[in-house]
C-alpha cells in the first residue's frame, strides 16, 4: 500500500522483566516498526514470542525498559495521567475474549456507551449512538438491552467493536480478537474489519495474530516477531511466497 503519514512508532522498544534478585529476562529486544495512516498492519508469531507484551507497552498497561513510543510523531512513552488519557482517546483496543471484556452486571448498551456519555451525550442521544454502532457492526437494536452471557461469542466480539468505535479512535489494536472463535465466526469478523477499513481510510488497525491465514485475508503488511525480535517483515503476499527468516519459512510450512 501507499505508506502515508506515521500514526504510530516504536524505536528500539525493549521489555527486560527481572531485577537485580532475579533473572533477568528480555521479553521484547529493541524491535523498530511503524503503523501508517489508514494501514492494517499484522503481527504475528507464537505465544512467547513477545507480541503481547509489545502491545501492552504500547498501551501503556507496561513501562518500556528502554526505546520510544510515538503517536503522530509525539513521544509518548512516560507520559502519565490526563496528558496519557488524551493521548489514548485515539486508540482502542479489542481483546480475545469478549465476553470477560464486559462488565457481566451490564448490559452490552451499557458498556458500549459509558464512553459516549463521557463526551457529554445525553442518555437518549448516547442510546441512538450506540444502536447505530452496533448495527454498523452487523447485530440489531435488541443486542442493546443483552448481558455478555446471553450472545454468542461472536455477537459478543461485535459488541467490543461497537464499543472501541465509540470514541472514533485513530487506531484499533486487536489482540488475538479472533483465536476464541470459531472458523465461521473468524471470517464474519475478518469481514467486517474489512468493511471498517474500506469505510474510514483514516482508521489503522494493529491486528496481532498467531494465523498466517487470517493475517493474509485483512492485513497490507505483516512483522514476524520470534524470540522477542522481528524477524521479518513486508507485504503480506511477498513474505507469504518469499520467507527470508528461517522461522518465517517454519511458520509457512506449518500451514502448507
Amino acid at each position: 500500500m501507499e505508506q502515508t503519514k506515521k500514526v504510530l512508532e516504536v524505536r528500539n522498544l525493549t521489555k527486560v522483566f527481572g531485577n537485580k534478585q532475579a533473572v533477568k529476562f528480555t521479553a521484547v529486544d529493541h524491535i523498530h516498526f511503524s503503523l501508517y495512516q489508514g494501514e492494517c498492519l499484522g503481527l504475528i508469531g507464537e505465544s512467547g514470542s513477545g507480541k503481547s507484551t509489545t502491545v501492552s507497552m504500547i498501551t501503556r498497561l507496561l513501562d518500556a525498559t528502554e526505546g520510544q513510543i510515538l503517536m503522530n510523531g509525539n513521544d509518548i512513552t512516560h507520559l502519565k495521567g490526563r496528558k496519557l488519557r488524551e493521548v489514548y482517546k485515539e486508540i482502542q483496543m479489542v481483546f480475545q475474549m469478549p465476553t470477560e471484556s464486559f462488565d457481566p452486571r451490564c448490559t452490552l448498551g451499557d458498556g458500549i456507551v459509558e464512553s459516549l456519555r463521557n463526551q457529554g451525550l445525553s442518555k437518549k442521544d448516547a442510546r441512538e449512538e450506540g444502536i447505530k454502532l452496533l448495527k454498523r457492526c452487523g447485530l440489531s437494536e435488541e443486542y442493546f438491552d443483552r448481558y455478555p452471557h446471553e450472545v454468542s461469542g461472536g455477537q459478543c466480539q461485535r459488541a467490543a467493536i461497537a464499543r472501541a468505535l465509540a470514541i472514533h479512535p485513530k487506531i484499533l489494536i486487536f489482540d488475538e480478537a479472533t483465536s476464541a472463535l470459531d472458523v465461521t465466526i473468524q471470517k464474519e469478523i475478518i469481514d467486517l474489519l474489512r468493511e471498517l477499513k474500506q469505510s474510514n481510510q483514516e482508521l489503522s488497525i494493529l491486528f496481532i495474530c498467531h494465523d498466517i491465514a487470517l493475517v493474509q485475508q485483512i492485513c497490507d503488511r505483516v512483522l514476524v516477531m520470534y524470540q522477542g525480535s522481528i524477524v521479518e517483515e513486508g507485504m503480506v503476499d511477498e513474505v507469504i511466497r518469499n520467507p527470508k527468516a528461517a522461522y518465517t519459512m517454519r511458520l509457512m510450512e506449518s500451514v502448507l
